[in-house]
């Protein structure tokens, strides 16, 4: 039994396991107050607030809620496939719990079941030769991944959790893929892209993501011959643009507007040293300058982020695609929001938000620092300058493109694409936000940049420790040639 437990695959899920229920199943329980988003998940799954009546100031940002009313299943027009583990936990808290209240922990428990299903794959399928590695992988894997500033997201209605299980499970079926190249099965496949799916669909701004991943799944197409397998591949990938077009498409017209006004009112007109010009080049009227700097939530502004009269001078003339236009021809512009962008890369959790229910007595607002070592070295530690950002992506394709050419077999080579598609989703996370809703709560915005951040950290600290092993290996190797001659 003990050298069970003791076996990493297992090491790795009991430790996850341990944090996951001190953090988040027993009191004090740990979650992420709502920031107003909540609503748009809450309608459609037939969830209300318990208390309607409570203080806005206690409902948002301050604390966490455990618990929610159940009410009628609505029709939101948010598309979203977070929605998917909503249902499946209320449905789950209705059969056992109660039909009354909603607990929000049942929640947090399928994504605990998923997160652990994503350790074992990568633990399984990224293992190595060496127990060394495989250890320090073991270690990263909870170190980094079990911090406080993912586990939080389980107890919210935040699209992050889905967002983060589903990015580690896709990773783990590539891998998966990987190692059984030679004859990958059609459900490892099927896994695969459903995983990217859930992914891509998590959030809107997360829909460019599907195009890296079904060019991925194109790649995957050549591993077998047989025509049962390649129109899988060739389907499953042509499905998943079409899914992420339809994701970006159906945003809803309040969401969209939103967005639009904040990428560029908070975005490119944010400290422009010359806003008419800027408006000028985008096609917009330049007297709409008066809003430089203001976000869609903004109270008192010149004029109202409702006004009819900027559905007809702004809303219907602006699109995301002139906004990114305007970025490639002002390069120097887009430089200065990427280092915007980059000096709030380094938060995994939003800190303006509440993680303990009022009933626990701490101050408004309250962060735990429980289990907080990885995000909180990285808040304060590591840099948070464009430059770094530039220098991680050498040192990452680099060491990949490396591993790549020095190894000939097949799924060593997948696994450095799979890798490398990565930091492709990652490099595209860090850029979305900047052109879909400007500087609005970037920090938030960049989750799924500082995730894929943090898998390409893993993967350099462990390709340096196998490089340094299989060095440190090869040397004792030549010396103990040398004693036998």
């Amino acid at each position: 039994m003990w050298k069970k437990l003791l076996r990493l695959e297992n090491a790795v899920l009991l430790a996850a396991a341990v944090i996951i229920v001190c953090l988040l199943m027993v009191k004090p329980l740990v979650g992420i107050a709502n920031n107003g988003d909540f609503e748009r998940i809450m309608g459609t799954v037939g969830l209300a607030d318990l208390q309607p009546e409570e203080p806005f100031a206690e409902k948002y940002f301050t604390y966490f809620h455990s618990q929610y009313a159940i009410s009628h299943v609505g029709l939101g027009g948010y598309i979203s496939t977070q929605l998917i583990p909503v249902f499946i936990a209320a449905g789950i808290n209705l059969a056992v719990f109660s039909r009354e209240l909603f607990d929000i922990r049942f929640l947090a428990a399928l994504y605990a079941a998923l997160f652990m299903g994503a350790l074992y794959l990568l633990m399984r399928w990224g293992r190595t030769a060496s127990k060394t590695v495989n250890v320090v992988l073991a270690v990263l894997l909870v170190f980094v991944f079990a911090d406080i500033g993912y586990m939080a997201y389980f107890n919210s209605l935040f699209g992050e959790a889905t967002t983060f299980v589903f990015l580690l499970l896709t990773i783990g079926f590539g891998l998966a893929l990987s190692r059984k190249s030679d004859h990958p099965s059609i459900g490892l496949l099927v896994c695969f892209f459903a995983s990217a799916f859930m992914l891509v669909g998590s959030k809107i701004q997360y829909a460019p993501a599907g195009i890296v991943l079904a060019l991925l799944g194109f790649r995957l197409w050549g591993l077998r011959s047989d025509r049962k397998w390649r129109r899988t591949a060739a389907g499953l990938s042509a499905l998943l643009v079409i899914a992420s077009a339809g994701f970006y498409l159906s945003a809803p017209k309040e969401i969209s507007s939103i967005n639009k006004y904040q990428t560029v009112f908070f975005g490119i007109l944010k400290d422009s040293p010359t806003p008419e010009k800027d408006l000028e080049a985008l096609g917009i009227s330049p007297k709409l300058a008066v809003l430089a700097g203001t976000n869609y939530f903004t109270p008192d502004t010149p004029i109202k982020q409702n006004d009819p009269q900027l559905k007809e001078e702004f809303y219907d003339k602006i699109s995301h695609f002139k906004v990114l236009g305007f970025y490639l021809t002002h390069p120097g512009r887009f430089v200065q929001k990427l280092e915007r962008a980059a000096e709030n890369s380094m938060f995994i959790r939003p800190y303006y938000l509440g993680n303990y229910e009022k009933a626990e007595g701490k101050p408004a607002g309250a962060v735990s620092l429980a289990f907080s070592s990885w995000s909180e070295f990285k808040k304060d530690a590591l840099p948070n300058s464009l430059l770094s950002v530039v220098v991680l992506y050498i040192i990452y394709y680099g060491g990949l493109l490396v591993f790549w050419k020095l190894n000939t077999s097949r799924f060593l080579r997948l696994a450095a694409e799979m890798m490398a598609a990565v930091g492709a989703v990652g490099a595209m996370a860090f850029v979305t936000p900047l052109i879909g809703d400007g500087e609005a709560d970037l920090g938030k915005h960049l989750f799924l940049y500082t995730l894929c951040y943090d898998v390409m950290a893993v993967a350099i600290i462990t390709g340096a420790v196998a490089t340094a092993v299989h060095f440190v290996s090869g040397r004792s190797q030549m010396r103990l040639t040398g004693s036998a001659r």
